[in-house]
């Protein structure tokens, strides 16, 4: 099954400080998204929210998507350090 990718006006926002390094390997796994978007951990969450681990200068970042029918939406990245009290914040700021 073949899923259409989009990104949020946030994550593309996001990426932008990211090292080149990082943006290729976040790459190779968005690619992996099309052919198994349920490879990587689901949230306990209401919406059907996974996460894609990675580095970033030393720091611990997961990558927030939504598997939507046949659309799969790259939202945002968190600072793991924060164990994810920003998730709902972030959330919030989708939605508008």
């Amino acid at each position: 099954m073949n899923y259409k990718i989009i990104p949020s006006f946030l994550f593309l926002k996001q990426t932008k400080t990211l090292e080149t390094k990082t943006l290729r390997m976040l790459k190779q796994k968005i690619i992996l998204l099309d052919i198994h978007p349920f490879r990587f951990k689901r949230l306990k969450h209401s919406r059907t929210l996974f996460r894609i681990r990675f580095k970033d200068k030393s720091k611990e970042k997961r990558l927030i998507y939504e598997i939507d029918k046949n659309t799969i939406k790259l939202l945002f990245i968190l600072n793991r350090d924060k164990n994810y009290k920003d998730l709902e914040t972030y959330l919030k700021k989708i939605k508008n």
